[in-house]
């Protein structure tokens, strides 16, 4: 099967769009990088495909620019709230099909939302959520959030499991959770076979609610 490309334009290469750009031209992916700061381009104008020195607050640059014949945008504009604002308003004047923009804080957030834009990111309220489920709990060292109190946790196989088989975590019996899997170094492991013998460092992939969850890591 051919892989569906997509194009993507970051405007804002501080930390944070920075780090976005440059993993997404690793996946081989169309990139732009846009910034009013000539040094931040300069710094990245190697690593990206394409990059341009420009004021995005002004509609006919972007235009000019041709952003409009891209698919996706993200907008990681720092503080200056006044220029997301109008980047956010001028990409969709612009047809951009997919509009991503990072929020400084929650009234920002409420305005880009009621703008359109297709998802508005707290990246450090969501980081600082992310490192307190970890906090929290030692033996878990990554989780996603499905929504709806739903989690994939990755957790580590302590010292006095090495040589239990699966079966002996009890998940179906004693908690409300379904095991995806694991991981061994760099091998993915299915867990059909409830006889598989589990090694210390092992990494279970779990599916579950934070409170399962959380009683199941609490006894490890």
């Amino acid at each position: 099967m051919v892989k569906e490309t997509r194009t993507f334009a970051v405007i804002g290469l501080g930390a944070f769009g920075s780090a976005v750009a440059t993993e997404l031209a690793r996946f081989d992916n169309h990139v732009i990088g846009i910034d009013l700061d000539e040094r931040r381009v300069g710094q990245l104008a190697g690593n990206l495909p394409a990059t341009a020195i420009l004021d995005s607050s002004d509609e006919n640059a972007l235009r000019e620019a041709g952003i409009d014949r891209y698919d996706v945008a993200l907008i990681a504009i720092g503080r200056d709230i006044e220029a997301s604002i109008l980047t956010t308003m001028n990409l969709k004047m612009l047809g951009i099909g997919t509009i991503w923009v990072k929020a400084s804080n929650k009234t920002h957030h409420r305005i880009l939302s009621k703008l359109g834009a297709d998802r508005v990111i707290l990246p450090e309220q969501e980081m600082g959520r992310h490192i307190a489920q970890m906090l929290n709990n030692p033996v878990v060292q990554d989780y996603v959030s499905l929504g709806n109190g739903f989690s994939v946790v990755n957790i580590v196989v302590p010292e006095r499991l090495d040589g239990k088989a699966v079966k002996n975590l009890k998940l179906g019996d004693s908690y409300d959770l379904r095991l995806l899997g694991l991981m061994r170094g760099t091998e993915f492991k299915g867990c059909e076979d409830t006889d598989l013998v589990l090694r210390r460092d092992d990494k279970l992939l779990l599916l579950g609610k934070r409170p399962e969850l959380r009683r199941f890591g609490d006894t490890l």
